[in-house]
């Protein structure tokens, strides 16, 4: 008989066009084999997306639906609740939402963040606190909220930079003043926030065990069960990179490497992906929050499978437009969405791996 978990692989790629329909106590080391990522295994995949300034407010980027606005007006016109019902449609078993990435820009408020950089509510961190209405959102259909944070912070902003004394390589200082701004968001979501994904942690740029550990200690502030990962950067396959994690960051530009085992170096098993085609000056790099799809629908479904049957977890990163309307689709994207809601399962034993010759006619 097939787990709900296997039931919802056919669901992988319905929701992979779905999304552009919406819109714009702690430990000093993690735990070997922590049963904390129990949960996280049994989800077996889940949703990432990128939610940033620089994509869904830029006109120049798809993700904008060529509209801009302040941060703050784009950051209260998202739609939380039809957010999770695309994820709930999708059988998403968890969601992972970008906070920031680079820029001072950030989806909630915080206090310490504009104590520290002189900004105004709202000039960087938005007045809304979307974290906290996807988290409602997400926790009405059972769905975890995970979230990406960075090690690199807003290092591209000029003030924002100063003021946390950023450096490359990174010094202590700005470990210490960075890390105070993600304590108060973990203080504030408690057990609303299931986990962190931690993006820009690289050891070229100064992050050793140390520096780690501080960051790792504010990460799980308010939530000692609260599962992270660091990133070291794209590897030749998945591998462990912290004592300081209890699952593998696992970026990877492509859904390829295995789990052996559940367990790899004591933590849990997990592979980030793009399912985006690449793109030439992708300001995220290859295909990373890209529209369309590189795989068929039997390899992606067989391939998750394999991966949960080892133990392992699947995260897979899509298209995220942020904006509360429908957008105009274009034909290859009509066609994609007839694709993906093919695969859906018409059964508890059908793979839905099948398609009428006369539906993929019609996009052909």
């Amino acid at each position: 008989m097939k787990s709900a978990q296997f039931e919802r692989l056919g669901r992988v790629r319905h929701w992979l066009i779905f999304l552009p329909l919406f819109a714009c106590g702690f430990v000093l080391e993690a735990a070997t084999n922590n049963s904390s990522t129990d949960w996280f295994q049994r989800a077996g995949y889940g949703v990432f997306v990128h939610y940033l300034e620089d994509l869904q407010n830029d006109p120049q980027q798809v993700h904008s639906l060529g509209r801009e606005t302040s941060w703050d007006e784009c950051v209260r016109e998202f739609d939380a609740r039809r957010f999770a019902d695309a994820m709930a449609e999708a059988g998403a078993g968890y969601v992972i939402f970008t906070m920031h990435q680079r820029t001072r820009f950030l989806i909630a408020p915080n206090a310490t963040f504009d104590r520290l950089t002189g900004y105004r509510p709202g000039e960087a961190c938005s007045t809304r606190d979307l974290v906290e209405d996807l988290y409602q959102a997400l926790h009405a259909k059972n769905i975890p909220l995970m979230l990406y944070w960075t090690g690199d912070g807003p290092r591209t902003d000029a003030r924002a930079a100063a003021a946390l004394a950023w450096k490359d390589p990174v010094p202590t200082s700005y470990v210490e003043k960075w890390a105070s701004v993600v304590q108060e968001y973990g203080e504030r979501y408690r057990e609303k926030v299931a986990g962190w994904w931690v993006d820009g942690s690289y050891p070229f740029i100064g992050y050793d065990d140390e520096r780690l550990g501080i960051l790792a200690r504010a990460l799980k502030a308010g939530n000692a069960n609260r599962i992270i990962a660091f990133n070291p950067g794209v590897q030749d396959r998945v591998r462990p990179y912290s004592r300081h994690e209890d699952y593998t960051c696992g970026e990877q530009n492509r859904f390829l490497d295995q789990p052996v085992a559940r367990w790899t170096g004591g933590e849990q098993w997990h592979i980030l992906s793009y399912l985006g085609h690449d793109r030439l000056g992708n300001y995220l790099g290859a295909g990373w929050g890209q529209p369309g799809v590189r795989y068929s629908k039997a390899d992606l479904t067989e391939y998750i499978a394999e991966v949960n049957r080892a133990g392992g977890v699947v995260s897979i990163d899509v298209f995220l437009d942020g904006k509360p309307y429908v957008c105009e689709l274009t034909r290859s994207v009509q066609a994609q969405f007839v694709r993906v809601s093919a695969v859906k399962p018409d059964g508890p034993d059908q793979k839905g791996a099948q398609m009428a010759v006369a539906e993929l006619e019609a996009y052909e």
